[in-house]
């Protein structure tokens, strides 16, 4: 489809690339080894993307859990960082992944299960179970 006098496409919505959808990785319990500084990195990245709060072991032996909402990638690991907010404060923290001794997926993945995937399966069991009034409902949060 051609457009204006300059010659340029004009495309319309059903003619637009469609991105693939993301499959979800459960993370929930599980603790990377952090050999490395690409280990820490990898790891820190499904942190960021990860729905549930997370456990991080520093190399002084404390620790806090909570949820990473940003990360901040540098050149080196001192130069990089995520920021959580924590469990048990209202406080937003940064830790360098530098200090990073552990990380551990400690809270439930409040998005597990809640791709559109799955709730068209859940109702079509529903209505093949002759259920009626069949509709969206949010989950709790917990």
């Amino acid at each position: 489809m051609t457009g204006p006098a300059d010659g340029k496409k004009i495309h319309d919505a059903d003619s637009l690339e469609v991105a693939p959808g993301f499959a979800h990785e459960k993370l929930e319990g599980w603790v990377p080894e952090l050999a490395g500084e690409e280990e820490i990195r990898q790891a820190l990245e499904k942190a960021f993307d990860y729905r549930g709060d997370v456990t991080i072991t520093r190399k002084d032996g404390s620790k806090v859990e909570g949820y990473i909402f940003d990360r901040r990638p540098g050149k080196t690991l001192a130069d990089s960082a995520v920021r959580l907010f924590p469990k048990d404060s209202d406080q937003k923290i940064s830790v360098p992944y530098s200090d990073i001794a552990a990380l551990a997926f400690s809270g439930r993945d409040t998005a597990a299960g809640k791709s559109f995937d799955a709730w068209v399966r859940k109702y079509w069991e529903k209505k093949a179970a002759g259920e009626k009034n069949i509709g969206i409902q949010a989950e709790a949060l917990d």
